[in-house]
């Protein structure tokens, strides 16, 4: 799989875990995205930016969970 298909694969599984919220995507270039989480009111709660290695699988995972306790504090 290539780069382009593993960071596509990637936002649908973020926009996935933080549904109902927005998970808005920036500046994907050069093999690296960056991702907020926007609230109902369109207030940023989140954002991180993910590079190669941590598009799927076992890191992915780990950035969604640091996310969601960074959403709950």
């Amino acid at each position: 799989m290539n780069t382009q298909h593993q960071i596509q694969d990637a936002i649908r599984t973020l926009s996935s875990a933080f549904a109902p919220l927005d998970c808005r995507i920036q500046a994907a270039r050069k093999g690296s995205f960056s991702f907020t989480i926007v609230n109902h009111a369109g207030i940023a709660q989140h954002s991180q930016r993910l590079y190669p290695g941590q598009y799927s699988g076992a890191s992915l995972q780990q950035v969604i969970q640091r996310a969601r306790q960074s959403l709950a504090a």
